[in-house]
């Protein structure tokens, strides 16, 4: 059984909570090609350089090709010359791909583990609900000891908590349909509202066997 923490009110206490309901044990391969997935996804892959058709300057060679003494040259525009083209150069691309739905599935079940293991989970009853308080919120954060960085987990969007977080350096906010192992791997702590946390545990996980990956054998 793990421990998480619970905030309600102003009293801190526990609660104990079966991790292997998400997973057996951390498949580090699965989590490792996710995290990967979810990075090549965020690129914006505009990188680009100009080739020697794109570079300004004539394309009539130099100088005549013999009998000058001198190394045959082409036009100005040659990548041997500073300010020539560029060979091979990168050029716009997408660089984002999807693995198996299932594999992001389990790949996240691997971190919410590794989460709980770690005792890096609470469950939070009282940040602001009439209205935004950054303050109120910092204080919260702070009594459980996420104020330097934590993802915060919501059943629905909370414009109210959105608003009272989002000045919060390293503190992200999220609904649990949305979750991922990216983002929970992101920030070191991992803060749940009850009504989050009591739907997360009722979502069906596909359990796996014990048995190694290839590379962990």
């Amino acid at each position: 059984m793990a421990t998480v923490k619970t905030f309600a009110g102003s009293k801190v206490g526990t609660r104990d909570v079966d991790e292997t309901v998400f997973a057996q044990r951390i498949l580090g391969r699965t989590l490792k090609e996710a995290l990967v997935m979810y990075e090549a996804n965020k690129r914006q892959g505009t990188h680009s350089a100009k080739e020697r058709s794109a570079v300004a300057g004539s394309q009539k060679k130099l100088y005549r090709q013999k009998h000058t003494g001198r190394a045959r040259a082409g036009d100005v525009r040659s990548p041997l010359r500073r300010g020539g083209g560029t060979v091979f150069g990168p050029r716009p691309r997408d660089y984002s791909y999807q693995l198996p739905k299932k594999q992001r599935r389990v790949a996240l079940a691997s971190a919410l583990f590794g989460k709980l293991v770690d005792g890096e989970v609470t469950v939070v009853d009282g940040f602001p609900a009439s209205e935004p308080s950054t303050k109120a919120a910092r204080a919260v954060l702070r009594e459980i000891g996420a104020d330097t960085g934590a993802l915060v987990v919501t059943l629905d969007v909370d414009p109210v908590l959105v608003k009272s977080v989002r000045n919060l350096p390293g503190v992200d906010v999220t609904v649990v349909a949305d979750l991922n192992a990216h983002a929970v791997l992101l920030r070191k702590n991992l803060v749940f509202t009850p009504q989050a946390f009591d739907a997360l545990l009722a979502r069906k996980w596909t359990q796996r066997s014990k048995r190694p990956e290839p590379d962990d054998a």
